[in-house]
């Protein structure tokens, strides 16, 4: 059977009409892919021009199709961004060498647009062995960048957070270990990062605790959002110094425990500030029950001094009878001083006539008054002032009391030849005297009761135990401060803080 040529002219067109649609087909199929790339995508040529682009890459560069397939480098990019990049030479030597170059980073700006930032790749495109063009697909990571860079800073701010506390701030993990100790952890332990971490919490706490910080960590899965302990911590130099404790446990997005947060606040100056509170309370009640006292003991002392002065005037009495009589006028006058300074408690407000006085000629006149003592004593006494006034508002005389009172209690701390040294300072706001001695020292049960009235650790008949009393009495009303650091047969120190004239 043979086919005439009209119907061999129709079959030849149908086939080229069926290989035209194909390419039409495949051409789009292609265009499809290449705008389903997330990537910016542009394919150039050995001659740097560029034969294709993504829908995304006009997109970002704000170009369209007509202004950009064709063009060369240098017309799609700024110059500056081709040249800085040397986009040509990375371009040519991908053709020379068949080898992708990825991992690239870069910087574009078009015209109208913000600051973008690309990472790049440039890979070969080859067919039979040959390179007939390469891919340059740009990745748009700014927002990443951005968000790191935030990320970063929110890292940044919450180190510096935790590093600017005053707070002891530590993280561990489940088990106790050490993972970051910051600077408020250094400076109160005296322990630096490098010698802690790794190591368990409780190695760190007083030993009679550790049995209670093993126990919140062996039971963290019951752990509240805040668990408060008080745990003495050690440190460097082998003291405790008193913490309170907040444990928070750190959960992920499952829900397990992946480590704990322990934030510590050194009690040391609250317990100091609640034992003058406590003390004021005392001698505040003991006032009120001393002015009650002495009002009632001056009445019949007064009566029982007048019949006394009575028979000592009396011509007719016998030697035995004024000798008694005298006695009782002694007793008298000792009961009177007690009263005295009984009534001082009584009185608590600001004394009258204060002016400003200078601590030094003070503490020189204390000095020289009780330098025999000293001698009898073969205590050698150091002293160290500054050159120039320590000026406080005050009364001199008071003040004079309380260093005569406190330096002859340093000379008697000493059993045999020891030191004694006095020292005075201005600091910030404030003067500071520090009277410090190598004597007995004082039991650690005993430095609550030292401010007490009557309370007294000399033998009988060698002091009433008012003296220290008077003193923080005095400090008191100067608006000022009475501390004490004892250690047994090691010494004591008193310091005093009041504060400073305010310049004019």
């Amino acid at each position: 059977m043979k086919m005439n040529s009209s119907h061999r002219k129709d079959a030849s067109e149908d086939a080229v009409l069926d290989t035209s649609a194909c390419e039409i087909r495949c051409e789009r199929f292609y265009e499809m892919l290449l705008d389903a790339i997330p990537s910016s995508v542009l394919f150039i040529d050995q001659y740097f021009r560029v034969l294709s682009a993504n829908h995304r890459f006009l997109e970002k560069t704000r170009r369209l199709a007509q202004h950009t397939i064709g063009r060369r480098l240098d017309e799609v990019f700024p110059s500056v961004i081709v040249k800085d990049m040397d986009l040509k030479r990375l371009i040519q030597q991908v053709f020379n060498a068949d080898k992708a170059i990825r991992g690239e980073r870069m910087t574009y700006r078009a015209p109208g647009i913000p600051l973008r930032v690309y990472y790049y790749s440039i890979v070969p495109m080859t067919w039979n062995g040959v390179v007939e063009s390469v891919m340059l697909l740009m990745d748009d990571v700014t927002e990443q960048i951005r968000l790191s860079e935030e990320v970063r800073q929110i890292e940044r701010h919450l180190a510096s957070v935790v590093e600017s506390a005053s707070d002891i701030v530590i993280s561990t993990d489940p088990q106790g270990r050490i993972l970051t100790w910051n600077k408020a952890a250094e400076e109160i332990s005296g322990l630096r990062l490098d010698g802690v971490k790794d190591r368990f919490l409780s190695e760190l706490c007083a030993p009679q605790y550790l049995d209670q910080v093993k126990d919140i960590f062996n039971n963290l899965e019951n752990l509240k959002n805040v668990n408060e302990n008080e745990w003495d911590l050690m440190t460097l130099d082998g003291q405790n110094v008193a913490i309170s404790w907040i444990f928070s446990a750190m959960r992920d997005q499952s829900g397990t425990i992946t480590a704990t947060v322990a934030v510590g606040r050194d009690l040391t100056e609250r317990r100091k500030l609640e034992a003058q509170i406590l003390q004021s309370q005392k001698l505040a009640a003991l006032g009120v029950m001393a002015g009650g006292i002495a009002h009632e003991i001056r009445n019949p002392l007064g009566i029982a001094s007048s019949a006394a002065q009575f028979l000592i005037e009396d011509n007719n009495a016998t030697s035995f009878q004024k000798e008694c009589a005298d006695k009782i006028q002694r007793g008298i006058r000792r009961a009177s001083v007690i009263i005295e300074a009984l009534l001082r408690f009584a009185r608590p407000s600001t004394p009258k006539g204060l002016e400003a006085v200078d601590l030094i000629p003070i503490i020189m006149e204390s000095l020289s008054l009780l330098a025999n003592e000293a001698k009898l004593q073969k205590t050698e006494v150091t002293v160290r002032v500054p050159d120039t006034p320590v000026m406080i508002m005050g009364h001199a005389d008071m003040l004079q009391q309380v260093a005569v009172n406190l330096i002859l209690n340093a000379y008697k701390a000493i059993p045999a030849r020891g030191k004694v040294d006095v020292a005075l300072e201005q600091n910030g706001g404030e003067a500071l005297l520090r009277i410090g001695d190598t004597g007995r020292g004082i039991p650690q049960d005993e430095l609550d009761n030292i401010f007490d009235p009557f309370y007294t650790t000399r033998p009988v008949g060698e002091g009433m135990g008012l003296g220290l009393s008077l003193c923080y009495s005095i400090i008191k009303q100067h608006s000022g401060v009475i501390e004490v650091e004892s250690i047994e047969e090691v010494g004591s120190t008193f310091t005093i803080r009041l504060p400073l004239c305010r310049r004019v």
